[in-house]
């Protein structure tokens, strides 16, 4: 199994960054890890708040550790509050499943990593997730943001 490289985490991040500065969004932190949960890289835009780190870091962990987006995990574990717990528990507290934990897909389909970002609502996070792993020649997962990704507010 291959890794996401470090010229591709800087483009990823570099992209998402761009995205979302472009679209007017608070200041984001991007994290990108590989596929055994370890930093590749990570991009913290000034004013980003002090947990941001953590927070984008958490979201990008949980979508590798359960193999799905941060998204998907939401919304199949919203039901779930005891299962969470737990996960969260044999996580260390690095399991943050809302959106913008993103799976980071090659060519053949491949996990490769993952990308977490934090910084504004979820949904804009996750929309500047999936452009940034577009952007940098890879294929997110999942493909596409929540259609509704510009009406969620904080």
């Amino acid at each position: 199994m291959s890794n996401v490289s470090l010229d591709q985490a800087t483009a990823l991040i570099d992209a998402a960054l761009t995205v979302g500065a472009d679209a007017g969004m608070m200041p984001l932190t991007v994290a990108v890890l590989d596929t055994g949960g370890h930093l590749v890289a990570l991009k913290r835009q000034d004013g980003s708040g002090i947990m941001r780190v953590q927070v984008a870091t958490g979201k990008a962990w949980g979508a590798l550790g359960m193999g799905a987006s941060s998204r998907l995990l939401r919304d199949r574990l919203s039901d779930r509050p005891a299962f969470v717990s737990a996960l969260t528990v044999a996580s260390e507290g690095r399991f943050i499943p809302v959106p913008g934990g993103v799976l980071i897909r090659d060519a053949d389909g491949g996990i490769v990593g993952a990308v977490g970002i934090s910084g504004d609502t979820s949904d804009k996070d996750e929309y500047c997730a999936i452009a940034g792993v577009k952007a940098a020649g890879l294929t997110p997962d999942p493909g596409e943001p929540d259609p509704d990704w510009q009406a969620s507010k904080l």
